[in-house]
């Protein structure tokens, strides 16, 4: 049993020491360290009105408080996804949250981009119960009371999500490829149309999808034009992961998230780009506005803008 008689500062302490392992748990869920320390927010200011003295598990209580946050935050974005896009496609955007590199390293190490995008695909239920189960060891049974579930239903979980897991080939999406992704940013925002090509497969294809319609470009040439007539708007790049590929979200000046743009990525050059430049449908995908941070983001993530030289390829 939790005793705790001296007051909000023991309290607090308490509560750190467990900070570590419930952020795990709620980044693995919901793919965003905003979004966890939302969750974990939340999970203090429920234990800071708790009788904690009658805890007798504090470890297993807040795990319980972060998981029930988590299916919530996961749910309430199914919903909004399931609005009027039903013509469309899903689409699965995981942010890095602008980071500084060093943090985007600890979070690639640790939780890992590729596989943030798999639990995406994963229901909440699923996605609870493989995480705290495979990753964090937590008894099925104890996961079931999360889930108002038997530990036996929720072992059924847990494998169905498993096998989802183990069956999804996660394209490239390391650094490399997001290095090159990053220098066609800077080749578009520096009009080096040279360097824009450098990155460009002669055959790639650029899909361009608006609440107006979709249109489609072809050839290096014409979508190095379009790539940099769209650089002169000004807007703000933050790395992610565009439905399974290396990414940029887009926001305005003041903040505003109104598109994101997917690039794959095969020996060096980009052979396809997919930009969706919808607000409704990118804020439905559980892309976030942010307040101005004033220091004129010009690179993604903390990736160099400039000093990339792709490979020949290969022949």
């Amino acid at each position: 049993m939790v005793s705790l008689a001296s007051g909000t500062d023991d309290l607090a302490a308490a509560f750190e020491e467990h900070r570590g392992r419930l952020e795990g748990v709620a980044v693995r869920m919901l793919g965003s360290r905003t979004d966890a320390q939302d969750a974990l927010q939340e999970a203090w200011l429920r234990l800071s009105r708790q009788d904690v003295d009658g805890i007798d598990n504090l470890a297993g209580w807040l795990t319980t408080v972060v998981g029930r946050v988590c299916i919530d935050v996961l749910r309430a974005r199914r919903s909004r996804s399931a609005m009027p896009f039903d013509e469309l496609p899903e689409l699965v955007v995981v942010e890095d949250e602008g980071q500084a590199p060093e943090d985007e390293a600890v979070l690639a190490e640790s939780v890992g981009l590729a596989m943030l995008v798999v639990l995406q695909t994963l229901t909440p239920a699923e996605r609870l119960a493989f995480v705290l189960h495979d990753v964090f060891a937590v008894p099925f049974a104890e996961i079931g009371q999360i889930l108002g579930r038997s530990g036996d239903a929720t072992k059924m979980l847990a494998s169905r999500a498993r096998s989802k897991v183990r069956g999804t080939e996660p394209p490239g999406r390391g650094r490399a490829e997001r290095a090159v992704v990053t220098a066609f940013l800077a080749a578009a925002r520096e009009g080096d149309f040279a360097g824009l090509l450098a990155v460009l497969d002669p055959d790639v294809t650029l899909r361009i999808d608006t609440p107006r319609g979709s249109s489609v470009r072809l050839g290096a040439t014409e979508v190095a034009a379009v790539a940099e007539r769209g650089a002169r708007g000004g807007a703000m790049g933050f790395a992610a992961i565009v439905d399974g590929v290396p990414g940029v979200v887009f926001r305005s000046k003041d903040g505003r998230a109104f598109g994101v743009m997917g690039c794959t990525v095969v020996e060096g050059r980009i052979v396809e780009i997919v930009s969706i430049n919808d607000r409704a449908r990118v804020l439905a995908a559980g892309v976030r506005d942010r307040p101005p941070r004033g220091d004129g983001v010009t690179t993604v993530a903390g990736l160099p803008s400039r000093g990339y030289h792709p490979q020949p390829r290969r022949t």
